[in-house]
């Protein structure tokens, strides 16, 4: 009886972008609520705002094996 009813639920989430509620099911944007939230979250991306914390990246004028 009850997996009927889970099969039959709408999952909601909040768009991460704009925190609208919005469905999983059905939606292409997915996880956004929209299309406009996807461009902006891909520009975000695209412009290096979001970044992954780790060590910084050697000088590209750095050698560390020492040859000249």
């Amino acid at each position: 009886m009850f997996a009927g009813n889970a099969m039959n639920a709408i999952t909601t989430i909040k768009c991460p972008q704009c925190r609208k509620e919005t469905t999983l099911t059905g939606n292409p944007y997915r996880p956004f609520c929209s299309q406009r939230c996807k461009m902006i979250d891909l520009g975000t991306w695209a412009d290096e705002g979001y970044r992954i914390p780790g060590e910084k990246a050697p000088e590209s004028g750095d050698d560390e094996s020492g040859e000249q």
